[in-house]
């Protein structure tokens, strides 16, 4: 009798094993466009953040930027999901004043400015489902070139006199974001 219950839970425990490994997860390969972040400040250490921004980072690959980023039309700023962007206390995007909170960032490019839109919807792939009707700000910035090539989307938050710029750039295109206290 003790040997056939041994057998059993011998049976069992294999089953179980087997059970296990055909349920096992399938995990995705390497995203093309990474996720990343900036804050401000970028110290580890100082945990009084004025902004950050989570953003996907597309990759040129031997296209050009104008292949990548429609001219005229609502970009999400980046690649996948549309760009977050977390504020931590009240700020100004020109005139506008944004609470703290969180948001998308928008981008219509244009040959020599972008418009620069903070949207109130969250959790949004790309820019499919856009709807005007929900941005807090827009403001215009010039669009200006750079002697060094970015291969990769980059942000970057500087300090500035009464608040913070994201820097955006890719290829030799930059822009520069400045929010105000």
């Amino acid at each position: 009798m003790k040997k056939s219950t041994v057998f059993i839970t011998g049976i069992c425990a294999f089953m179980m094993l087997i059970s296990l490994d055909a349920t096992a997860q399938k995990f995705p390969a390497l995203d093309k466009s990474p996720l990343d972040a900036a804050w401000y400040p970028n110290d580890y250490k100082d945990s009084n953040k004025l902004a950050r921004i989570i953003y996907s980072r597309p990759q040129l690959n031997g296209r050009g930027l104008g292949e990548v980023v429609p001219q005229g039309k609502i970009w999400r700023t980046g690649a996948n999901e549309a760009c977050e962007l977390s504020l931590y206390t009240d700020m100004f995007l020109g005139k506008t004043k944004l609470d703290a909170g969180i948001y998308t960032l928008y981008t219509i490019a244009n040959e020599n400015e972008c418009v620069i839109i903070i949207n109130k919807d969250r959790n949004v792939w790309g820019a499919y489902t856009y709807n005007e009707k929900n941005d807090v700000a827009r403001i215009t910035v010039p669009l200006t070139a750079a002697d060094d090539y970015l291969e990769a989307l980059s942000m970057v938050f500087t300090k500035a006199d009464n608040g913070i710029v994201l820097n955006v750039g890719w290829d030799k295109a930059r822009l520069a974001i400045p929010f105000t206290k």
